[in-house]
């Protein structure tokens, strides 16, 4: 069936605009209430949020859907989207909700769901809740209505979890490193949790107000924290999103490192200590080639999936790996997390560098990328990929690179975008078919 709300992560759109807003978040809350009202114990949902303005709303409007058909709700507060999913499981609940937009500006927002398992929904549960939000369902009379509550110690149960996931042997004394939480869920507990397992932090990003998540700082906005890094003479820098699920690394000298060499740090780090399951790592189709050709050389396998880390972890999942990703900073590491935890994959990278004694710059470098280049064009409506100019474009490109480099070309999963990557050893002529494509492309759109 087609899809009027869920894209390929959630439910993303402009709040209060016509995909998102309290009637529709109310209607979220009681088709996915009901969807998961399964065998006869009181249920539970976990609902969390970033520190977007209209999380309150967005909040209170869930809180009635899901407890109109008889479930019980568990506010968290502001807390990064692993954080809902580990809570969602350690309190046995049968759904969990994470109220974020991610990397979006303020005026964003969205839902995204995990199942009582701690993972993202099929496409099929999806479906199903959409399916659902299409009709009335019935709600619950008398006593039968859910209750709502805030628990007040849900940051100190993140942060007790992520130290978890340092090796012991690891103590994090003498290094200094700049933590940029976007003014976003992680504000809090990233900084405590790295501050408690011994390093001295330079928080930034740390002060939201509601209306400046993502604004100028985060994983999306590097300029400040590649500054920071140099002027504070930082061994590191760890730059979060919205809702703390990615994470971009800045080196000493404040050069950005992105998922790909994260991924290739951490697979074949794993690999050497005998942790990595699945012989390989998995990421998507926009991981760039010089990943793939590395973990070659590490005779391991790169699996790529279409993109959304729901789809890595579908294939992480079913082919028994431990590590995944995305290029742009989403890190599963099964280990530790059931979705992707820019703090845990922070600490992973931590643990890295104090055992190797070598600066990031030297640690975090492990193969040259190949020459990619990603270009977004805006579309109003209909389908810009279908048309004959482009598709006869799109071919001869393809036709050009012919095993000497990748072509990927798609519609964004939460904004109406066209996305044209292109990637191979010719720098010139990457640039070239990316303008050629994306020219096309608008003059059809």
């Amino acid at each position: 069936m087609g899809r009027t709300y869920f894209g390929t992560d959630g439910i993303r759109g402009r709040a209060n605009g016509r995909k998102l807003n309290a009637a529709i978040a109310m209607k979220v809350g009681q088709a996915a209430g009901r969807h998961f009202l399964r065998g006869a114990h009181k249920h539970r949902v976990v609902i969390g949020k970033d520190t977007r303005l209209s999380g309150y709303m967005m909040e209170n409007a869930l809180v009635a859907g899901f407890t109109s058909v008889g479930m019980d709700v568990i506010m968290t507060g502001p807390l990064p989207t692993p954080a809902v999913a580990l809570l969602t499981r350690e309190m046995r609940a049968d759904i969990g909700v994470m109220i974020s937009a991610s990397h979006n500006p303020y005026e964003d927002n969205g839902i995204k769901l995990f199942g009582p398992d701690g993972f993202k929904l099929s496409d099929e549960d999806e479906e199903a809740i959409e399916a659902a939000m299409a009709v009335e369902q019935p709600l619950a009379e008398g006593d039968a209505i859910g209750r709502a509550r805030r628990i007040e110690d849900a940051r100190g149960r993140y942060i007790h979890a992520v130290k978890q996931s340092l090796p012991e042997d690891v103590r994090l004394d003498g290094l200094k490193i700049v933590v940029d939480c976007a003014n976003g869920a992680a504000y809090n507990v990233t900084p405590t949790a790295i501050w408690e397992l011994g390093a001295e932090v330079v928080a930034m990003g740390v002060e939201p107000n509601g209306l400046n998540i993502n604004d100028g700082v985060g994983s999306t906005a590097l300029d400040a924290i590649q500054q920071r890094v140099v002027d504070e003479g930082a061994d590191l820098g760890i730059a979060l999103d919205g809702d703390a699920d990615r994470l971009i690394v800045i080196d000493e000298k404040g050069q950005k490192v992105d998922g790909d060499q994260i991924m290739a740090l951490i697979g074949s780090r794993w690999a050497k200590d005998g942790k990595l399951r699945g012989g390989g790592v998995v990421a998507t189709v926009m991981s760039n080639l010089g990943l793939e050709r590395f973990l070659a050389g590490e005779g391991l396998e790169l699996v790529r999936t279409k993109v959304g880390d729901r789809y890595v972890l579908e294939a992480m999942k079913a082919g028994g790996y431990n590590v995944g990703g995305e290029q742009s900073g989403h890190m599963i590491l099964l280990d530790h997390a059931t979705t992707g935890d820019g703090t845990v994959a922070a600490l992973q990278v931590l643990a890295a560098l104090v055992r190797s004694g070598k600066p990031a710059s030297e640690m975090l470098h492990l193969f040259d990328p190949v020459p990619q280049l990603l270009k977004n064009v805006r579309y109003e409506g209909g389908d810009p990929l279908e048309a004959p100019s482009v598709q006869k474009v799109i071919a001869a490109a393809n036709g050009e690179l012919d095993g000497k480099g990748r072509l990927v070309i798609r519609k964004s999963g939460t904004e109406p975008l066209i996305r044209v990557m292109a990637e191979g050893d010719d720098e010139a002529q990457v640039n070239r078919l990316v303008d050629e494509i994306c020219a096309a492309v608008e003059a059809a759109a």
